[in-house]
């Protein structure tokens, strides 16, 4: 009895050993007086003081490339995307799965606007999101070509019926299957065509930014009617002298109709949108999810019915609002691109207890490319976050540069993932968006406002 004693005792011991290395408290420092948050004010400093803006003739190119895979194939080739098999992104319950058939087909899609020596690039693709290891491989190929980050603006549809096997890392893997290099570069290559066709096809524009109501097709699914939502659709229209038409379009809610239950490759709503747009009034029409972070789909129908119902019915409240939009071929135009310092990653156990970041990093590598962008076109600022980032955020920003006379948006999935970022408040919470992907701490939310605030300062 007393060796048993003695047995229980150390292996108490050893495991309150393990516990206390392997995790580590939740971090409560406010975040205006940590170390990271000085050192990215002292990058927007740097960003205020080189500083540019520019108001010219507009010119615009586009550019729209599949992402449809060949399933079913003898053998992986990435060059002509013909895979064996393919795992759809989006829901963990599908165990990685792979896709039984295509649904619909899926694009890769490109605005590229340039005013005077400032050359922009829209990019969105029908993904769950833009992988930051592709991001990383897309800027490798079109820095050669003198295309740098900056001037690139990501967003994907996050359609939870797309490609899988993007993500390195045990966490990735539990979201879209095992991960396959060959797709991942495949996924450059037709990225980096999308932009590289944009660009070439430069030719003088018009433009027409605005928004509008859409709120019966979105709710606050974190906590309900008691929680506020980003309402507004929001878009740029595009239109070539003579030419092509091309319209970017965002709105905040997940593109998750169909559940884990469909097998089939998709673009959810925004692909039923983007076909509607697209079979109507325009030539390529680009999704950017927006601020979807605590915002789902509202809409009718089983099946592909529901996805059918809310992408048209955008698409035509859409169509309504380009009749007799007046288009502007001379713009101010300017952005700001802001490589974000992060406070240390953790995976959340519990409300006081984190994993520890060095075993946080093993499960999910974080990428150190996070970056915060924000573009002005004429009256409309439109920015950009790495990450599922809240409806209700956004509408504060929106609500605060209406008040001086702008339009605004915020999307997501920019071309890196940093989990949700929401309001601290919902921090405790035990659900899904704070307590599994919450990784920064409780004021990770405050802290990336901060800085979009300062940054949008900047350029209006």
């Amino acid at each position: 009895m007393k060796r048993a004693g003695i047995i229980t005792g150390v292996l108490v011991l050893l495991l309150a050993t393990l516990y206390f290395t392997a995790t580590g408290p939740v971090n409560q420092e406010p975040y205006f007086e940590s170390d990271y948050y000085k050192e990215s004010c002292s990058k927007i400093d740097g960003l205020k003081g080189n500083y540019t803006s520019s108001n010219d003739s507009l010119l615009a190119g586009f550019a729209k490339v599949s992402i449809t895979p060949r399933l079913n194939t003898t053998e992986d080739n990435a060059e002509e995307g013909k895979f064996i098999q393919v795992p759809l992104a989006g829901f963990g319950a599908r165990k990685g799965a792979p896709a039984t058939g295509i649904h619909d087909s899926i694009f890769v899609k490109a605005a590229a606007l340039k005013i005077a020596d400032r050359l922009l690039v829209f990019v969105g693709a029908d993904l769950l999101i833009i992988p930051p290891n592709v991001t990383d491989s897309v800027m490798v190929a079109l820095s050669a070509k003198g295309i740098q980050r900056d001037q690139l603006f990501f967003s994907a549809t996050h359609t939870h019926s797309s490609l899988g096997a993007w993500a390195p890392g045990w966490v990735g893997e539990q979201f879209s299957g095992e991960y396959n290099p060959k797709l991942a570069k495949w996924l450059t290559r037709q990225i980096v065509m999308a932009v590289t066709t944009a660009v070439s096809d430069l030719k003088p524009a018009s433009l027409a930014t605005g928004d509008f109501d859409a709120a019966q097709y979105t709710r606050n699914r974190l906590i309900g009617a008691r929680g506020t939502t980003n309402d507004d659709f929001s878009f740029i229209y595009l239109q070539q002298n003579n030419g092509k038409k091309v319209v970017i379009g965002s709105f905040a809610a997940h593109a998750t109709t169909m559940g884990d239950k469909n097998m089939q490759i998709s673009g959810d709503y925004p692909g039923y949108w983007q076909r509607k747009m697209e079979n109507t009034s325009v030539d390529y029409a680009i999704f950017f999810a927006g601020s979807v972070g605590s915002q789902t789909n509202v809409g009718e129908g089983e099946g592909f019915e529901k996805p059918k119902f809310i992408g048209e019915a955008l698409a035509d409240s859409l169509n309504a609002h380009l009749q007799n939009i007046p288009l502007k071929n001379k713009i101010t135009a300017s952005s700001l691109t802001l490589k974000m310092t992060l406070p240390e990653y953790h995976i959340r156990l519990s409300t006081q207890r984190n994993l520890a970041t060095s075993l946080c990093r093993k499960l999910n590598p974080i990428p150190d490319n996070s970056v915060l962008q924000v573009v002005r076109l004429g009256n409309m600022i439109w920015i950009t976050t790495p990450a599922d980032f809240s409806g209700e955020y956004a509408l504060q920003i929106k609500n605060a540069l209406a008040a001086k006379g702008y339009q605004a948006n915020v999307s997501s999935f920019n071309g890196s993932y940093l989990g949700y970022i929401i309001p601290g408040k919902y921090f405790y919470l035990d659900k899904y968006e704070p307590k599994d992907m919450g990784w920064f701490g409780p004021t990770m939310g405050d802290y990336t406002m901060d800085l979009i605030h300062q940054l949008s300062k900047i350029v209006i």
